[in-house]
């Protein structure tokens, strides 16, 4: 599928690298007279370490990840937007159920931000989960660079403070030989072609292997983001005791059990997990010591963060779990419009006729447009949406992937369910914004259509987005 991510290609910089830190909080978003300020600009950050070059990033506010926007459900969310870029951008709040003109998407719902320009987002949450932001002009470039950051929705009542609810934002950069990012491989067709820009150090809120100091006895939430281009990750809740409180920022009705040997983290798909040493009613966890949060895509389980109990208990009773699930239309599944969805193309996989900019490409274009794969026959946004639905109307998109590789599939506006999978239906049937799906599967979701607007639908595999899987839909 694509070429693994090994402990020596993490560590082959060398131990220096390394930065453990205690508690790597992310820094709060600047708030001014109920705005938050938000600006993309140049930065020079050493992922690697002091001993290795400093990477030159695009950032927000000048930090990896940008900072950490923190609301409450039903708030009114004001971000004055600086571009201090040579470059045009935009900013996607990705997963946020909003109006269709704060969504952020180049081309489609604004026009770019241009140097030295601004823009007024103004949206309301109407949601409380875990979600984020990141760029949405060529992002196959503007995210590899760092433009992203947290928004984190919190419920009304929680049985989670903030010292007790963790954002581990995870990316995976493509460093050169110097442990500066490599530049020079944005855009290389055969990420284009392939799987995606692969990148070769992990970080965990900007940094390699930070450590969290928690408390005995206490419950803590981790947030984990994918901020990846392409990786999709894999981790082991088993292994830390772990229990899933929800995907994509809707959360369950109580904490779940993960049996199975994985749980893989598309590109911009979310988990929270509950971390306890303690047990406490339905939670009902043992006490697991110190642990780590390990990835497995790779040959072997690679340490991408450490978490240390304190040995004394704090003799205060942990604050019980508080889950309050996001009110949203179930789909009528009877009365939906099936959409076929077919996806195609990729090196290794089947293209036949290609659509782009209203032409038929022949065999030469694809290596000078780029434009090596298609979702039923067209390649990247077309002047027609894939489908048009009035407002209320539910909808059965049903995916087939005739690829080579796997995709991470993501809906704009709307949380949807996966309705089954081969044929066969899903028995535990979640909210979600992104799914997964692999080469020769055919992947079902519905969801009701209830937000108005032009809707981007995309593999968020930056670079596949870039060469054709992207198109839209329309509410009316």
């Amino acid at each position: 599928m694509h070429r693994s991510l090994s402990r020596r290609d993490v560590f082959k910089l060398g131990a220096s690298g390394l930065a453990v830190l205690h508690m790597p909080q992310l820094a709060l978003a600047e708030l001014r007279d109920g705005v938050f300020e938000l600006r993309a600009m140049k930065s020079r950050v050493k992922l690697a370490g002091e001993n290795h070059a400093a990477s030159d990033l695009w950032l927000y506010n000048g930090e990896t990840p940008g900072p950490e926007i923190r609301v409450k459900r039903g708030q009114r969310v004001q971000v004055r937007f600086t571009n201090q870029l040579d470059h045009p951008t935009s900013v996607h709040w990705h997963g946020i159920r909003i109006a269709n003109s704060m969504d952020g998407v180049s081309g489609l719902t604004q026009d770019p931000v241009p140097p030295g320009g601004t823009f007024a987002y103004d949206f309301v949450v109407p949601d409380a989960g875990t979600f984020w932001y990141h760029a949405h002009t060529k992002s196959w470039e503007q995210v590899a660079r760092g433009l992203y950051g947290p928004l984190i929705v919190d419920e009304l009542e929680s049985g989670f403070d903030r010292a007790h609810d963790l954002t581990l934002m995870i990316d995976d950069w493509r460093l050169g030989n110097d442990g500066a990012l490599h530049v020079a491989s944005l855009g290389a067709f055969r990420d284009w072609s392939h799987a995606g820009r692969l990148g070769n150090w992990l970080t965990v809120n900007g940094r390699s292997e930070p450590e969290f100091k928690l408390n005995s006895e206490e419950n803590y939430r981790l947030r984990l983001i994918n901020a990846s281009n392409a990786r999709v990750l894999q981790i082991s809740p088993k292994t830390m005791n772990a229990r899933i409180l929800g995907f994509d920022g809707f959360s369950f009705a109580k904490p779940r059990q993960h049996n199975s040997e994985y749980l893989a983290i598309a590109p911009a798909q979310r988990v929270d997990l509950l971390i306890s040493s303690q047990n406490n009613g339905d939670v009902a966890l043992n006490d697991i010591g110190d642990f780590a949060l390990q990835e497995l895509s790779g040959r072997e389980a690679l340490s991408i963060a450490k978490f240390k109990f304190s040995k004394t208990a704090t003799r205060q009773p942990a604050k019980p779990v508080v889950l309050t699930q996001n009110a949203i239309d179930t789909p009528d599944l009877k009365n939906a419009v099936r959409v076929p969805l077919v996806m195609t193309g990729g090196a290794m996989g089947r293209l036949g006729d290609v659509t782009y900019k209203g032409k038929k490409l022949n065999r030469g274009d694809y290596q000078r447009t780029k434009q090596v794969w298609a979702f039923n026959g067209v390649a990247n946004l077309a002047d027609e949406p894939l489908f048009r639905v009035e407002r209320g109307q539910s909808v059965i998109v049903e995916t087939e992937n005739r690829t080579g590789w796997l995709h991470g599939m993501h809906v704009h506006g709307h949380h949807f369910l996966i309705v089954s999978r081969n044929g066969l239906q899903e028995r535990v049937r979640n909210w979600r914004d992104t799914f997964v799906i692999d080469r020769d599967e055919t992947v079902e979701i519905a969801f009701v259509a209830d937000n108005p607007g032009k809707w981007l639908l995309h593999c968020h595999m930056l670079e596949h987005a870039a060469a054709g899987m992207r198109t839209w839909f329309e509410v009316v």
